[in-house]
């Protein structure tokens, strides 16, 4: 669930039975995300090429998972514009991710 905190940021609340997973901040949650499903293509795709059938596959995990792991410093890129133009404190941005 997304909740928006009293400063303006969104947070990240997951509750999987009797464990609840949160998150700070929506940028920290989109880039786990991200790296998350990056990782995974990548070992979907080294799985994918023991196989001769399905060696494309895998050449598209590849690829996709590369272009998720560019993503990220986007993700980080367009956070400290956003904590720049928010008027976010040093404290805030060195908490890189």
């Amino acid at each position: 669930m997304w909740q928006k905190t009293r400063d303006g940021r969104w947070d990240v609340s997951v509750t999987l039975g009797p464990t609840n997973l949160r998150v700070d901040g929506a940028y920290e949650a989109l880039s786990i995300a991200n790296d998350f499903l990056a990782g995974l293509l990548f070992l979907v795709g080294s799985i994918l090429f023991f196989w001769k059938a399905t060696e494309t596959a895998a050449i598209w995990c590849f690829t996709v998972g590369s272009v998720l792991f560019v993503v990220r410093p986007t993700i980080r890129l367009v956070r400290r514009i956003h904590l720049g133009s928010a008027g976010g404190g040093e404290g805030e941005a060195a908490r890189d991710f």
